[in-house]
């Protein structure tokens, strides 16, 4: 049986992705929800992006649900009158946590996306919750080690790090494996572990599966650019 199936059944898997600007976190909550899905889990993703106003799940809404997903987020279409952003927290975004099965959550960057938690029912003390702050070392802020325990430092309560270090399509498998050495001696430092490096699959599959510091590598699929509207 797969472990993580076999882990379902034990314990939910609660997880929320945040990060700076162009981490790649919801790139990677939404390969994450897709994952789960094939595993044979029943999986809600919530959008609860209220700083980003032009990546979000809405375009992509119907294409999730049709695999099988169930997502908490508004439709384009919904959002008229809200207003350019249409960020509003709906009841069944500050009620995600009472979902049964698996729930992955895609938070807006920085700490004003963190600042999320605050209002949704049930987070912080659910027992099952993993924050995993996704990390891009090609990014300003997260670009040295110190820069990394600096930024973490302001997101408040982080249990975990990825690292996605990339620079879209100039990425190369040296770039990803620079990211997972600097990421994983931050995580050091903070005293958290690395869940995995991501990559496009391309790269991945170069890097094989556990980068040179040996943390699990997760392919992903490149989703959230036909999610700009």
């Amino acid at each position: 049986m797969n472990t993580e199936k076999a882990s379902e059944q034990l314990q939910p898997i609660v997880e929320a992705y945040v990060g700076e600007y162009a981490s790649g976190k919801s790139e990677n909550a939404v390969n994450r929800a897709i994952y789960l899905k094939k595993q044979g889990l029943a999986v809600t993703i919530a959008d609860l992006d209220t700083v980003e106003p032009c990546y979000t799940l809405r375009p992509i809404k119907r294409e999730l649900e049709g695999l099988g997903i169930d997502v908490v987020a508004w439709e384009t279409r919904d959002t008229t009158g809200l207003g350019e952003a249409g960020n509003v927290i709906t009841g069944s975004m500050r009620w995600v946590m009472r979902r049964k099965g698996s729930i992955i959550m895609d938070i807006g960057y920085g700490v004003h996306g963190a600042r999320i938690f605050n209002i949704i029912e049930g987070a912080i003390e659910n027992p099952y919750l993993k924050i995993i702050a996704v990390l891009n070392m090609s990014r300003p802020f997260t670009s040295t080690v110190d820069n990394i325990l600096e930024y973490v430092a302001t997101l408040g309560r982080v249990d975990a790090v990825l690292n996605n270090t990339h620079m879209a399509e100039e990425t190369t498998v040296d770039i990803v494996e620079c990211g997972a050495r600097g990421v994983t001696e931050a995580a050091k430092r903070i005293g958290v572990p690395v869940v995995a490096t991501a990559a496009v699959t391309e790269i991945a599959e170069k890097i094989g599966s556990v980068d040179c510091m040996g943390n699990p590598v997760w392919k992903l699929e490149r989703i959230m650019p036909r999610a700009f509207w």
